[in-house]
C-alpha cells in the first residue's frame, strides 16, 4: 500500500511538472512519429512518449536482438518475431503470458500460479528446450511438479523489447534450444531519454478490474554525457484471485510483485560500448491446495542477475565486430507448507560466458559475413529443507555446457546461403551421477530472390535444415522419492539418460512491399513450415518396479515428431494497421517400442487478427483483436474458444499518456492446454478493464 500511495503522490506531482512545462511550450509544437519530426528538431525519441509509432511494418523492420549480423525481422531467413515497446504498452501485460499474445508458434504455461512462466515454442518447452535470455543471461531454474516446470520470473514492464527466433536455428545462442530462444532486453537509458534531455523520469499507475489488481512502475535516467547514462526502474505489483468467465472465483490466483533493474553504460569511444547492468525480483504468493488434502503453500522466490556487455565494431575494420557477454543469475526459490512449517528451498546459481566476432569481407562479387565464437555456462543446483534434509524430487548437482561454432552468410546477387556448424559438450554431476556428452550440430539456410520487378523484387524464399542438441538436466536425470498421497507411486532415478538431437526442416517466404496503394503504405509477410524429428526424447513414463502403487522414470523414447505452419503479416497505411497472425502444430511421441502417444505440450493452433486507427495527429489509437484457439487433439479439459479485445491509447500531450484495454470482452469461460489439469481445468481471467496512466518529464 505504501507502494501504491507512493505511486499516486508521484503521478500527482508529475501532472503538475508536466502542467509547467507544457505552459512553457510553444503552442504550435509537433508530435514525432516513427523517427520523423514533422516539426520540432531534436525530438526523435519522443516517439514512445507523445504519440503511438506506426505500429505497422515497424515491427517487422527493426533490427532485433537475435541477430547477430544487424538484420531486421523480415530480412532473416529464419522464423523471427519483434514485441517492441509500443507493442508491449499496447498489452498492458500482467504477467509473461500477455507478453505473447499473437506471436505465432509461442505460447506460455503458467498455471494458478501465474508468476510462474514457461515458455513453450513450436510444441516444445521445460527443461532448456526454449533458451530464455534476459540482457543475455540464461534462465535456467527447473522445478520438478504439476505446474509450469521451467520457471522465468521477469516483470514485463522492465522490458524494451522481446526478440522470439524458432526452432533450432539459433545455434549461435548456446546449446539446448532445439525449440528456439526467446531474449528479454530491459529499458535502456539512450530510448528513454530524448536527445535534448540530459534527466528524465516517468511513472505509470495502472488498475485492473478482475482481481482489483494494480501496477506501479517508476523510471528514471541520467545522462553524464555522450559517453555514459544510467537507467533504473522499479515496479511493483498487487493482484487479487480473478474470477473467470463464469463468474467463479479462481483459487490460488493472487500475488505481490517487486521487480527492477539498473543499468549503466559506458562508450570509451565511437566504437565500443560497455553495458553494466543488474535484474532483480521478490515475488511471493500462496497455494491453499485442493480438495480433499488442501496441503497448502507459502512462496517466495528471490531473484538478481548480473550482466556485463561489451562491444568493440569499427567501420573501417571490417573484420572486427566483437562482443563479450558475461552473467551471474541467483534465483532462491522456497516454499513453507503451512500445516507444519517445513521450509524446502532451492537455490541456483547461473554463471555464464558468451563471446563472438563477425568479420565481413568480399570473394569476387560474393559478401560474407562470417560469425565465430564460444560459450560457457555452468548451473549449480542446491535443494534443502528446514530439517535438514534434501528434497529427491529436485536434486542437488551442476551442469556443466560449453560450445563453439562457426557460421558464414554469403550473399550473391538473388542468392544467399548460410552454413553453420557448432559443437557442444556437457557434463552431469550429482550424487551417484556422472553423464557427459558431445556432439557436432550442423546448419544449411538456402534463399532465393529471383524477381527484380517492383511488386515482387521483396520476395523471397527459403528452405533450412538445422540440428540442435540438448543434455539432459539434473533433474531428469536423479528425481526420486515417492509421490505425495493419495497417488503414492515411485519416481526412478535414470543416471543412463541420453541427450536429446533435434533435426528440423523449415520452408518460409518473406515478403515486404511499399508504396502499394500510397507512396505511405506498407506490406510485411513472413510464412513458414517447419517439421521438427526429436531423436531421444526426454519424458516421463510408467516402468516396471515392486512398489505396488507403480513407478515413473524419465527416459529416452525412439522421438519426438512435431510440425506446424506459421504465418505474421501486417499491413499499415498511416492512419491505421491490420495484421494477421497464426500457428498450427501437431506432435506426438514414439516408444522404442513402436507406441505412439500424443505430446502433452501441444497448444492450441491460433489465428489471431488486429485492427488499429489513428486519429488526432496520430495522439490517439483506438484498435481491436480477435484470436480463435482450436483445442489440440486428446486434451481433456480445453475446448475451442474465441477471444475479443480492445485498446486505446492517446497521448493527451509529450508529457502524459493514457492507456485503456479490455481484454476477454465477451466473457468466455476457456481453458489453455498446458495449463495444469491434475485436478480439474483451470480456467483463465474472465473480462478484464484495464486503465492506465503515464506521466513523464526531463529536462
Amino acid at each position: 500500500m505504501a507502494v501504491l500511495l507512493g505511486g499516486a503522490a508521484m503521478t500527482v506531482l508529475l501532472a503538475t511538472q508536466a502542467g509547467w512545462a507544457q505552459d512553457a511550450e510553444q503552442t504550435d509544437q509537433t508530435v514525432v512519429v516513427d523517427g520523423e519530426s514533422a516539426a520540432a528538431a531534436g525530438q526523435e525519441q519522443a516517439t514512445q512518449q507523445a504519440a503511438p509509432p506506426m505500429a505497422g511494418a515497424t515491427q517487422l523492420d527493426r533490427i532485433t536482438i537475435v541477430s547477430r549480423t544487424g538484420e531486421t525481422a523480415i530480412e532473416q531467413m529464419a522464423s523471427v518475431s519483434h514485441v517492441d515497446q509500443e507493442q508491449l504498452e499496447r498489452r498492458m501485460s500482467t504477467t509473461v503470458g500477455d507478453t505473447f499474445f499473437g506471436v505465432p508458434g509461442v505460447s506460455v504455461q503458467t498455471g494458478s500460479q501465474r508468476l510462474k512462466s514457461s515458455i513453450n515454442i513450436r510444441g516444445l518447452q521445460d527443461a532448456g528446450r526454449v533458451t530464455v535470455l534476459v540482457d543475455g543471461a540464461r534462465q535456467d531454474l527447473q522445478i520438478t511438479g504439476h505446474q509450469a516446470q521451467s520457471m522465468l520470473f521477469v516483470d514485463p514492464d522492465l522490458m524494451q523489447q522481446v526478440d522470439v527466433i524458432r526452432g533450432p536455428v539459433a545455434n549461435t545462442y548456446g546449446s539446448g534450444a532445439i525449440g528456439g530462444v526467446v531474449v528479454f532486453e530491459t529499458k535502456d537509458a539512450g530510448d528513454f531519454l530524448r536527445d535534448d534531455e540530459t534527466w528524465a523520469a516517468s511513472n505509470t499507475l495502472r488498475y485492473e478490474t478482475n482481481g482489483s489488481g494494480w501496477t506501479n512502475s517508476t523510471t528514471g535516467a541520467y545522462r553524464f554525457s555522450e559517453a555514459a547514462d544510467i537507467i533504473a526502474n522499479i515496479v511493483w505489483r498487487d493482484y487479487g484471485e480473478y474470477k473467470d468467465g463464469n463468474g467463479n472465483r479462481v483459487p490460488d490466483t493472487d500475488f505481490e510483485a517487486l521487480g527492477g533493474l539498473a543499468k549503466a553504460t559506458f562508450r570509451p569511444n565511437d566504437n565500443s560500448e560497455l553495458k553494466l547492468g543488474w535484474v532483480g525480483a521478490d515475488d511471493s504468493w500462496s497455494s491453499q491446495g485442493t480438495a480433499p488434502y488442501f496441503i497448502g503453500y507459502d512462496y517466495q522466490t528471490k531473484q538478481n542477475t548480473f550482466t556485463g556487455r561489451y562491444n568493440v565494431t569499427d567501420d573501417d575494420q571490417k573484420w572486427l565486430d566483437l562482443h563479450i557477454n558475461t552473467s551471474f543469475n541467483q534465483i532462491d526459490y522456497s516454499k513453507t507448507r503451512h500445516s507444519n512449517g517445513l521450509e524446502t528451498t532451492y537455490d541456483l546459481e547461473t554463471y555464464g560466458l558468451d563471446l563472438w566476432n563477425t568479420s565481413r569481407f568480399d570473394t569476387g562479387a560474393a559478401s560474407h559475413e562470417v560469425t565465430y565464437g564460444g560459450d560457457y555456462l555452468l548451473d549449480d543446483a542446491l535443494n534443502t529443507t528446514s530439517t535438514g534434509g534434501v528434497d529427491f524430487y529436485n536434486p542437488s548437482g551442476k551442469r556443466q555446457v560449453w560450445g563453439a561454432y562457426i557460421q558464414d552468410k554469403v550473399i550473391y546477387e538473388w542468392l544467399e546461403v548460410i552454413g553453420g556448424l557448432r559443437y557442444d559438450s556437457y557434463r552431469l554431476t550429482g550424487q551417484d551421477l556422472e553423464n557427459t556428452g558431445d556432439r557436432l550440430s550442423p546448419r544449411i539456410t538456402v534463399g532465393v530472390s529471383p524477381f527484380t520487378n517492383e511488386s515482387l523484387s521483396g520476395l523471397q524464399f527459403y528452405g533450412t535444415y538445422a540440428e540442435g542438441y540438448r543434455s539432459p538436466t539434473i533433474s531428469e536425470a536423479l528425481i526420486s522419492g515417492i509421490h505425495p498421497a493419495p497417488a503414492t507411486f515411485e519416481f526412478l532415478p535414470n543416471p543412463n539418460l541420453k541427450p536429446e538431437t533435434a533435426k528440423t526442416w523449415e520452408f518460409g517466404i518473406n515478403y515486404k512491399a511499399d508504396g502499394l496503394i500510397n507512396g505511405d503504405d506498407s506490406l510485411r509477410v513472413k510464412a513458414a513450415y517447419f517439421h521438427n524429428d526429436v531423436d531421444d526424447y526426454i519424458d516421463f513414463t510408467e516402468v516396471t518396479c515392486p512398489n505396488p502403487f507403480g513407478c515413473q522414470q524419465t527416459v529416452n523414447f525412439a522421438n519426438a515428431k512435431l510440425e506446424g505452419f506459421e504465418l505474421e503479416s501486417i499491413y499499415d497505411a498511416g492512419w491505421g494497421f491490420v495484421g494477421l497472425s497464426a500457428s498450427t502444430i501437431t506432435g506426438y511421441q514414439v516408444s522404442y517400442e513402436g507406441v505412439r502417444s500424443d505430446l502433452s505440450t501441444i497448444p492450441s493452433a491460433q489465428v489471431t487478427a488486429q485492427l488499429g486507427l489513428r486519429f488526432l495527429e496520430n495522439r490517439l489509437l483506438v484498435g481491436s483483436e480477435v484470436q480463435y484457439n482450436a483445442a489440440p487433439k486428446g486434451n481433456v479439459y480445453a475446448t475451442d474458444y474465441t477471444l475479443v479485445n480492445a485498446f486505446a491509447q492517446y497521448n493527451v500531450n509529450d508529457n502524459l499518456k493514457v492507456d485503456f484495454r479490455a481484454d476477454n470482452i465477451f466473457d468466455v469461460a476457456y481453458v489453455n492446454p498446458l495449463s495444469d489439469t491434475t485436478s480439474g481445468p483451470l480456467y483463465e481471467p474472465g473480462v478484464t478493464l484495464k486503465l492506465g496512466a503515464t506521466m513523464r518529464f526531463g529536462g
